[in-house]
């Protein structure tokens, strides 16, 4: 097997820096699980992606975030379609998620990070990252306002509410949601979400190039201790780097496993074998201890591909 490419997937078929590319991959899913099913509202959504982040979507900028570009979200979206898919191919007719729904949390992930994208008339900011702390709220705003657009009213507020399992800004216990079913969608898309970067053949190289930015411009490097006081969570993006495998065996692994209910193993049932998701999320995980015990953080050399935002990152 050649080796991965950086601007591929997990399983280095299919290219996630191509909008096309990912659409027909989730689409070839889709039919695969709802045999003859019209798949214009993804196919639509797509486009829709693609013009929110390229700056041609009425009323908005171009994405100019580092870190969560379009890669990232097409990526998200691949590994949610392969969720949804083994989760189909395992349940009986009755309790399959449905063409509609699985309709509804493709287009949920990709714009769960819209939030990040600043509006044509935005004086308050200079760069999306600003957002970083509200940004799932107006994804959901995003989201809203979008399934009225495009013809699913019904379904505005499910998907408002269900992309909050990709932040921190709702408590998971707080997430309305009208069915468990629709629960177990939102757990596929907060793995999805984590497992989608963190298996990036790039993810060490990205977050220190790429996150460590946008913590800055977004405020997240500082935070408050219990007493109010100020105090520095990353000094600097090798810090961000150092913190990486707390933050994986303290924070991710009980997302994915207690809060997630451990649907990641469904990739097991689309892949047929093995999850090559969490194959690589290790492989990255392992690489930066080993960097960190030899004190060579400064290694790293992977080139992820060009996301035009990060040309922002010299000019401020």
């Amino acid at each position: 097997m050649k080796s991965r490419q950086s601007q591929y997937d997990v399983s280095n078929t299919i290219k996630v820096t191509d909008s096309q590319a990912v659409c027909d991959a989730v689409c070839d899913i889709f039919h695969s699980c709802y045999l003859a099913t019209d798949d214009s509202y993804i196919r639509q959504a797509f486009e829709d992606f693609d013009n929110l982040f390229e700056g041609h979507y009425s009323g908005f900028n171009a994405c100019d975030t580092f870190y969560h570009d379009k890669q990232h979200t097409l990526d998200m979206t691949l590994a949610l379609a392969r969720l949804i898919d083994g989760h189909e191919r395992q349940r009986d007719r009755v309790h399959t998620f449905g063409a509609k729904l699985t309709s509804l949390a493709i287009i949920t992930a990709l714009f769960h990070d819209s939030g990040y994208i600043r509006k044509t008339n935005d004086q308050k900011f200079h760069n999306g990252a600003q957002y970083t702390a509200v940004h799932v709220s107006r994804s959901a705003d995003f989201l809203h306002n979008y399934l009225h657009l495009i013809g699913m009213p019904e379904l505005a507020e499910i998907a408002a509410n269900m992309v909050h399992y990709t932040g921190y800004e709702v408590p998971p216990d707080q997430i309305q949601l009208p069915d468990e079913k629709l629960h177990l969608l939102g757990y596929m898309l907060g793995t999805a979400d984590l497992i989608a970067q963190m298996s990036d053949r790039c993810y060490l190289e990205k977050c220190k190039e790429r996150l460590f930015p946008e913590f800055e411009l977004g405020g997240m490097t500082t935070g408050k201790d219990e007493s109010g006081k100020p105090v520095i969570l990353f000094e600097s993006a090798e810090d961000l780097l150092e913190k990486t495998p707390v933050f994986y065996n303290s924070e991710v692994k009980g997302r994915l496993n207690n809060l997630f209910r451990q649907v990641y193993k469904y990739a097991e049932a689309h892949f047929g074998d093995n999850n090559l998701y969490l194959d690589y999320l290790d492989k990255n995980i392992e690489h930066v201890e080993s960097l960190i015990a030899a004190n060579s953080l400064d290694t790293l050399r992977r080139l992820p591909p060009e996301n035009p935002g990060s040309k922002i990152l010299t000019h401020h």
